[in-house]
């Protein structure tokens, strides 16, 4: 009788081969949603889907959809179903389906889809990210702070932090050597977030690593582990919050919690009372905020985490999207001498009928500094795209199709901003495009650079305002010019949460006598 013998090692090596089999026809699978749905999409490919592999010659993230925005505008779709691994998501294309999504029928798409965990993660679970009627009570206990009136009220704050910005230059000016200009700016808009939102004064330009700034910086560096939870929290959000996936650095996340408490204990004890972001957040956390009951119908008070994730959120975004903007704002300005020109001529005589001072109204009246501003926020949108998700089954108007419930929504604000079709010959700085003539032209919902609808940025009119004062004491008094230490054409930084430039941009600078 013969013996048969078995193999484990075969058997071993059938595993392997069965998942690989497995997960090749799960792949399949997935890909075949978006043309089972009907509606238009990219061929997609294993393992990533119609993404590109993020750690292989890595695109910044709003680059890679601007791509496939592009791609598909070429095929004419005017929306377009795309994978990201298996996960499918849907980007409109055509403008109305973008004002569909985040304005018109905004009911179906509340959330932004965007990972946040409280339990492990505090500081990342704030208005940018929250959802639902979580949202929608704290967007409405936020909006006060920032009116045109509070504005006003912070506005001697920044030029007080613009009057050190204008120095510190000026010193460097003297030595005629060239400046890295998004460190200078980042000083500049530390001390106006510092000061503003937590009445703290950092001096940044005295004391350039200090610990304030320097875990605000850390903040916006992504290592490749971090990526790895990025790529998991937006594929499979519910897996990342078992695994205990954040988003902000625990070093980052421990310093700020205790500066936060610090600050709120320091000004209970000593019933301090600013007219600032912090101020309302008290307020908002001990349940005394006087507004005619408008703002007090859930009859809850903010949590001390939840106090910390807001005032956080104002100063991350504050910090970095405003210093990045008045960046490339002077780069182009360096490198278009007669736009810097002209510029700086509506300062001086806006200036000049104000009696040389710097006011709220002075700076309103500067319609120009407005157009090159906005030029700036076209060409280099800090948020390059934003999110959605779909909260309720969508049937897309005029067509039978439906957007799930679920589903992740792309859109591509970079791709929207440099679409020929709406601006022409896009890669020109040119802020004519913004004139009050030309403005009217832009298709709405085409231009989105603080996003749109209920969601639409909290805090742009503050973040308009640092920027508007930072570039008006520069231009006054000084030259801008580009140095040769400035690597051209400026590549994007393939990791950056805000878009920003890889390198650094140097500028020469010259007082004007």
């Amino acid at each position: 009788m013969a013996i048969i013998s078995t193999c484990p090692c075969g058997t071993i090596l059938l595993i392997p081969i069965a998942l690989i089999v497995c997960m090749y026809v799960y792949y399949k699978w997935s890909f075949q949603y978006w043309k089972k749905k009907g509606i238009p999409y990219l061929e997609p490919r294993i393992p990533f889907g119609t993404m590109q592999n993020p750690f292989w010659k890595p695109k910044p993230f709003g680059e890679e959809h601007r791509k496939l925005y592009s791609i598909a505008k070429e095929k004419g779709y005017k929306h377009v179903g795309l994978y990201s691994f298996t996960t499918a998501f849907y980007m409109p294309i055509d403008p109305q389906y973008v004002k569909n999504i985040m304005s018109k029928d905004f009911d179906h798409f509340t959330d932004r889809g965007f990972y946040y965990n409280e339990k492990d993660d505090p500081l990342s679970a704030h208005l940018f990210s929250i959802e639902g009627a979580k949202w929608r009570n704290l967007r409405m206990k936020l909006t006060p702070t920032f009116t045109s009136g509070k504005m006003k009220m912070m506005f001697h704050t920044l030029t007080e932090c613009g009057k050190q910005l204008s120095d510190y230059v000026e010193n460097v000016s003297l030595k005629e050597e060239p400046i890295d200009i998004k460190n200078i700016l980042g000083c500049f808009t530390t001390d106006v977030i510092a000061s503003c939102a937590f009445g703290i004064h950092c001096n940044s330009f005295k004391d350039t690593d200090s610990e304030f700034r320097k875990y605000l910086k850390r903040n916006f560096v992504v290592t490749a582990p971090q990526l790895l939870g990025i790529i998991l929290g937006f594929a499979a959000p519910n897996l990342a919050r078992r695994l205990g996936i954040r988003f902000v650095p625990k070093e980052v996340s421990n310093y700020f919690m205790r500066v936060i408490r610090e600050t709120v204990e320091y000004r209970e004890k000593n019933n301090v009372v600013r007219k600032d972001f912090m101020q309302l957040l008290l307020e908002l956390k001990n349940n005394v905020l006087e507004t005619g009951g408008d703002y007090q119908h859930d009859g809850k008070s903010l949590t001390m985490d939840e106090l910390a994730a807001q005032a956080f959120v104002f100063l991350a975004a504050g910090f970095e999207t405003s210093s990045t903007t008045m960046t490339f704002c002077l780069y182009e300005l360096a490198v278009n001498q007669d736009i810097q020109d002209l510029l700086r001529e509506e300062i001086n005589f806006v200036l000049e009928r104000h009696d040389g001072k710097l006011s709220y109204e002075a700076m309103m009246e500067m319609k120009y500094l407005e157009q090159v501003i906005e030029e700036t926020l076209r060409k280099y949108p800090p948020l390059a795209m934003t999110n959605r998700i779909c909260v309720a089954d969508y049937k897309i108007p005029d067509t039978d199709k439906i957007i799930k419930k679920g589903t992740p929504v792309i859109i591509s604000i970079l791709g929207l901003h440099s679409d020929e079709e709406y601006f022409p010959d896009p890669e020109r700085f040119d802020p004519e495009r913004f004139s009050k003539e030309n403005k009217r032209k832009i298709p709405q919902l085409s231009y989105l650079p603080f996003g749109e609808g209920p969601r639409i940025c909290i805090g742009f009119r503050f973040g308009m305002m640092q920027v508007r004062v930072g570039l008006i004491v520069l231009l006054q008094k000084y030259v801008f010019t580009l140095n040769n230490k400035t690597k051209t054409p400026l590549k994007m930084k393939p990791f950056s949460i805000v878009l920003s430039a890889l390198g650094d941009i140097w500028l020469d600078v010259k007082k004007i006598n």
